[in-house]
C-alpha cells in the first residue's frame, strides 16, 4: 500500500527525539514493501537549528546513514495537497506539524480522500491543555504514545477513536557494538531544553558523577552556560549534539547509562517512558532511572534497568553496577530480550497495520451501509 507521513523532520534530529522512532516505521514499513512519502516543512525548527550549528555536513551523513529514506520538503503554502495524497491508502500526520497543515489534511479528507488519516502524538504537549489549537474531526483516530494521552483525547472528545501505540527501537540501527572499548563510566544523553529537569540532572547526573570522580560524557543540545559550567565542575564531558544513529557508538564506550525523565512525563503522563529507555536497551548498556512509573508495564523495573529515588541512592547504584560486572551483565542482556520481545520498530508496524485494517473495515462497513 501506499503510506504518506507527514513529519516535523525526517532528515534532522536535533532537539527531535522522535525522528528515532519515526525513522525507525519508515523504514519498517518499506523493508516490507510499501511505498513510503514523508513530506516535511522546507523551514522545520530542527533542521534550522541543526544547519545553524553545524552546517550541511550533517544532511549528508544522514542520508549515508538512511540510504532508504527520503522526504519531500515543502513550502505550506505552495503544498499541492492532490499531489501529495493522491492514491494514498493510509496518512499519518505528526502532532509536530503546522495547526494549519493539520487542519489542511482533515478537510481534505473530508472533500477528496479515500483513505485512512491517522493523527500522531508523541509529546507532552497536550497534556496540560484543554483545547487542541486544530481539528481532528475529520480523523479517523489518534495514534498517542501512552494510554494516558489516548484516555484524554476520549475523555475531551477530541477524537472518536485512539489507540496506544508507543515508541519502539528501530533495531537495524540501535543493538550492541561489543567491539567497541569502553572508555566511560557513565553517558548520558540529553537535551537540557526549558529547565523541565534542571534540578534533576543536578540530583541524578551531576552530583553523583562528581562525588564518585567517574570519567562521564554528556550529549545534547540547548544547553546553557550554567549548565555546561556545571557540567565542566563536575568533571562530565560536554561533547554537544549527536546524531541519533551515532548513539549506539556512544552507548557502546560506556558502562552504563542513566534515564532522567522531564518532570511533565513523571508528573502528568505516567507510563510513557521516552524513546531513551528503549534507545539504551536496545544497545545493551546497563540503564539506572531516576523516578517514574512504569504504569503500562511496558518492562520490568529491577531487571530490566534500576531504579534509584533520589540522589542519594542514584550514587549507590552507580557504584554497585560499575563494581559488580555480574549485575551489569544480568541488566543488560534482561533489558535487550525485553526490547527483541516487545518493543521493535516491527512490533510497532504490526500494532499499525492492525489499526489500519481495523479501520478500513469499518470505513467499508460504513459505505456499505449507505
Amino acid at each position: 500500500m501506499r503510506v504518506v507521513l507527514f513529519y516535523q523532520s525526517l532528515i534532522s534530529d536535533w532537539n527531535h527525539g522522535n525522528a528515532h522512532f519515526l525513522r525507525g516505521v519508515a523504514s519498517e514499513l518499506l523493508a516490507r514493501g510499501h511505498k513510503v512519502d514523508v513530506y516535511e516543512p522546507r523551514n522545520s525548527w530542527s533542521v534550522q537549528n541543526l544547519i545553524a550549528e553545524n552546517g550541511w555536513a550533517p544532511v549528508i551523513e544522514f542520508e549515508r546513514a538512511y540510504p532508504q529514506l527520503d522526504s519531500n520538503r515543502y513550502d505550506l503554502e505552495h503544498l499541492d495537497l492532490r499531489a501529495a495524497l493522491n492514491d494514498a491508502d493510509l496518512v499519518i500526520v505528526h502532532e509536530w506539524n503546522e495547526p494549519e497543515l493539520i487542519d489542511r489534511v482533515g478537510e481534505y479528507r473530508r472533500q477528496s480522500g479515500n483513505f485512512v488519516l491517522l493523527f500522531h502524538d508523541t509529546h507532552h504537549r497536550i497534556a496540560g491543555h484543554e483545547r487542541l489549537p486544530f481539528t481532528l474531526r475529520h480523523y479517523d483516530g489518534v495514534l498517542a504514545y501512552g494510554q494516558v494521552l489516548t484516555d484524554k483525547y476520549l475523555r475531551n472528545g477530541w477524537a472518536e477513536r485512539a489507540w496506544t501505540w508507543h515508541e519502539a527501537a528501530d533495531t537495524r540501527v540501535f543493538h550492541p557494538l561489543p567491539n567497541i572499548a569502553r572508555t566511560l563510566d557513565v553517558v548520558w544523553i540529553g537535551n537540557w531544553g526549558d529547565d523541565e529537569r534542571s534540578a534533576e540532572l543536578h540530583e541524578f547526573l551531576i552530583q553523583p558523577v562528581k562525588e564518585l570522580k567517574l570519567h562521564a560524557g554528556v550529549y545534547g543540545v540547548r544547553y546553557p552556560a550554567e549548565a555546561i559550567a556545571a557540567l565542566n565542575e563536575a568533571g562530565l564531558r560536554y561533547r554537544g549534539w549527536l546524531p541519533n544513529y551515532k548513539v549506539p557508538e556512544a552507548f557502546a564506550a560506556a558502562r552504563l547509562t542513566l534515564h532522567i525523565p522531564r518532570r511533565p512525563y513523571v508528573r502528568e503522563l505516567p507510563g510513557i517512558p521516552t524513546i531513551r529507555p528503549f534507545e539504551a536497551l536496545a544497545c545493551g548498556i546497563p540503564l539506572l532511572c531516576s523516578p517514574w512509573d512504569d504504569a503500562e508495564h511496558l518492562f520490568a523495573p529491577g531487571r530490566d534497568f534500576l531504579v534509584a529515588h533520589d540522589g542519594a541512592e542514584m550514587k549507590q547504584l552507580i557504584e554497585r553496577v560499575l563494581r559488580d560486572s555480574s549485575l551489569a551483565e544480568e541488566l543488560a542482556s534482561h533489558g535487550l530480550e525485553t526490547i527483541k520481545q516487545r518493543h521493535t520498530c516491527a512490533h510497532r508496524v504490526d500494532e499499525l497495520l492492525k489499526i489500519y485494517s481495523a479501520v478500513g473495515a469499518k470505513s467499508e462497513q460504513w459505505v456499505a451501509a449507505l
